[in-house]
């Protein structure tokens, strides 16, 4: 029973309400000045362990890349803890949903894992990075020439073949070998993303131009090449990365980068076996950027009211918890910049 704050009528006739199973059910009685004043106690009391406030319940609708989810989960949770009266409603859906939403004023932000389109400025998005992360082929773990892709590696020329060109069609001539005539399974996502958008990019082409089965999400994705051992996709870090053990999800490997090309992985280019050891690497700009790249929030025009104030949050007190996510902090240089732009 939630009792609340009588309301004097005359002569100590009272009205008071309560809930009673989620029925509001209204009572009217006489009661002396001290059981009122009880009355008025108890329901103060009520609110309190309750933990419910007074203050109105406002909130901040955030969709987009599945790239930012996990990070911006964890900072809303956070963030929800020292402002009780602000909800913070999080959904997935790929970087184009995030923009597509924020531009026509369906969500206050979104998350947005790709470059920003001119044309998308034109139309008044405004955005600001928050944190950085990558993209990594992935493969399934009994591949049969698994060994051979983590010793060699693939150039970004091979990936070229693989994806865009087409002509690399078996993983026995991915690698060099003869004896394995087992074809390659391309998958790539249908949605517009960010992480096809970079993976992409990084290729000198665009999402469309990505050959391959078209698999929704992030979580699709990596699930089709975890069920297809002659599998291949491409996944943000924060997927196949486990983010309690920090190693490698169970059941697929990631191809590395011969950034050298000199067909072999050097040891400056083995930091792909934990999520800790790619994260350093992308810090240091050791791993190429693209696939590495910015994270973004995005909203019409400008952040204002309370998004303005958790988006200023996130660039400063917030950034604490970016590596405890499993993403890389952006530069104390470039947080000043986002945050003159917030001001301007």
């Amino acid at each position: 029973m939630h009792i609340v704050l009588p309301l004097v009528l005359n002569s100590g006739l009272y009205w008071y309400w309560r809930t009673v199973g989620g029925v509001l059910v209204v009572r009217l009685t006489r009661v002396t000045a001290i059981l009122a004043a009880v009355i008025i106690l108890s329901a103060i009391g009520a609110f309190a362990y309750q933990g419910i406030s007074s203050e109105p319940q406002e909130t901040i609708r955030v969709s987009g890349a599945w790239a930012l989810y996990p990070m911006m989960v964890k900072w809303a949770e956070e963030y929800q803890k020292i402002h009780p009266n602000i909800r913070i409603e999080v959904s997935a859906g790929g970087a184009g949903k995030g923009m597509a939403d924020a531009l026509a004023g369906l969500v206050d932000i979104g998350m947005v894992s790709r470059d920003i389109y001119q044309d998308e400025l034109e139309r008044g998005a405004f955005y600001v990075a928050v944190t950085k992360d990558a993209v990594v082929a992935t493969v399934n773990k009994d591949n049969p020439v698994l060994n051979d892709l983590l010793a060699k590696g693939f150039t970004r020329q091979m990936f070229y073949n693989i994806f865009i060109a087409g002509n690399v069609t078996t993983w026995g001539d991915a690698v060099g070998r003869t004896d394995v005539t087992d074809e390659i399974h391309i998958y790539t996502r249908s949605d517009a993303c960010g992480a096809a958008e970079t993976w992409a990019k990084y290729l000198g082409k665009k999402q469309e131009d990505l050959q391959g089965t078209g698999v929704y999400g992030d979580p699709g994705v990596l699930e089709a090449v975890g069920k297809d051992r002659l599998g291949i996709g491409y996944n943000n870090i924060g997927y196949a990365y486990d983010m309690k053990t920090r190693q490698q999800i169970e059941g697929i490997g990631i191809i590395p980068i011969d950034v050298g090309e000199n067909g072999r992985i050097d040891p400056d280019e083995d930091f792909y076996s934990t999520k800790d050891r790619i994260l350093t690497a992308i810090a240091q700009g050791v791993y190429p950027s693209p696939p590495a790249r910015n994270l973004h929030l995005v909203t019409k025009d400008r952040f204002t009211g309370i998004t303005k104030e958790f988006v200023k949050w996130i660039l400063t007190e917030g950034q604490k918890f970016v590596e405890e996510g499993g993403y890389v902090p952006l530069p104390s240089y470039l947080i000043d910049d986002q945050l003159k732009k917030l001001e301007e």
